[in-house]
């Protein structure tokens, strides 16, 4: 058996890949999903169930609209600042990782980034904490969860700024209060489904102010009056999302996910803090619950400890360049086995070097 701890794009249930496959063979009347048109009536349905079950799993408010696009969160770096930045003003960001630090590039394209805190000197290790969001800003962007450094957020300040969030790699694992938030965007392709779609979770009321023209295709109030068909949709990456979240919702939503990735993430803290070989590299108050960052006290171990990982079925876990070390990555769908067997190993290969 094959454990997958990578880090992108994610692990799906086996009933959903069973469900996909049939759906490539035989969507309707012999159809395959992928050269169905998405202007079916089958179609609209699908992207009509797939943001229901969006609003349903996330309890979204009255007032937000849901999308789904392409492009990646990369192309929401931009998307942001172009819809919800007016000519001459300051947007504030927190700094805490690569991809945070890639949205704060894009905002130059259109006005100014205030990094009001960085964790950057201590190599993105920590989420900082007690800065202040200036009033007059234009909105405020964090990211949830830091897939490289394995750091997450989960106290998110308090303000009347208007609040924008990228929960691409940890949407979906825990409950979160959706109105506290004014823009969610996420890739799909850590929670939700294949690479190919992006989610955006949008408050209506806040769109139409930037004041500059912007193309149809970057406009979230055209992808909105289209409903999310303002041009041919990513169909496979839509059906197969809709697939998986039914299958979140069967097992109690979101909140009974979050109980089994709390789980998964302290069974594996706690063996890395144990086991004399292993430590940690992020502050424990901040580490994250989606993506476990681990090094080895002596480093001339990990080459064989990845080698050991992987002869025995472990896959995915070698470290992003720029940290090293290990990330095991545990996404909704990883069965907390998966986890007990990349301890066991830990254990086994700890009793052959001490």
């Amino acid at each position: 058996m094959t454990h997958n701890f990578g880090a992108g794009p994610c692990i799906l249930p086996q009933e959903v890949f069973k469900q996909a496959s049939q759906a490539v063979l035989d969507f309707k009347d012999g159809l395959s999903i992928l050269e169905i048109s998405h202007r079916t009536s089958e179609f609209e349905g699908v992207v009509a169930e797939t943001e229901k079950l969006v609003k349903e799993l996330l309890n979204v408010p009255e007032g937000y609209s849901v999308l789904l696009l392409q492009g990646g969160a990369s192309l929401q770096f931009a998307m942001v600042p172009m819809n919800l930045l007016p000519e001459g003003q300051t947007a504030a960001y927190l700094e805490t990782g690569v991809w945070a630090n890639k949205a704060i590039k894009e905002v130059k394209n259109f006005g100014t980034a205030n990094v009001v805190a960085t964790s950057k000197d201590a190599n993105f290790t920590f989420i900082p904490k007690g800065y202040t969001i200036p009033e007059d800003s234009a909105y405020f962007h964090c990211t949830s969860n830091n897939t490289i450094y394995g750091t997450e957020l989960f106290d998110f300040p308090e303000t009347n700024v208007p609040v924008v969030c990228d929960m691409s790699s940890d949407i979906m694992s825990r409950v979160i209060d959706v109105s506290k938030f004014d823009l969610i965007y996420a890739g799909a392709q850590k929670n939700i489904g294949p690479a190919g779609l992006t989610v955006v979770i949008v408050k209506d009321e806040i769109l139409g102010k930037s004041g500059r023209k912007i193309p149809s295709m970057l406009d979230y109030k055209v992808h909105i009056e289209g409903g999310s068909m303002y041009n041919t949709p990513p169909v496979f990456s839509i059906y197969v999302a809709m697939l998986n979240l039914r299958w979140l919702k069967s097992k109690g939503g979101v909140a009974e996910i979050e109980k089994e990735n709390i789980a998964k993430a302290k069974a594996l803290y706690a063996e890395i803090d144990r086991n004399p070989l292993f430590k940690g590299t992020c502050e424990v108050e901040d580490r994250s619950r989606m993506n476990v960052c681990f090094v080895m006290n002596n480093p001339e171990l990990e080459k064989p400890f990845l080698k050991f990982a992987e002869e025995n079925g472990v896959e995915g876990i070698k470290g992003h360049r720029s940290v090293g070390g290990f990330r095991a990555s545990m996404y909704n769908a990883l069965p907390i086995t998966s986890v007990h067997t990349l301890i066991e190993l830990m254990q086994i290969f700890a009793e052959k070097h001490q």
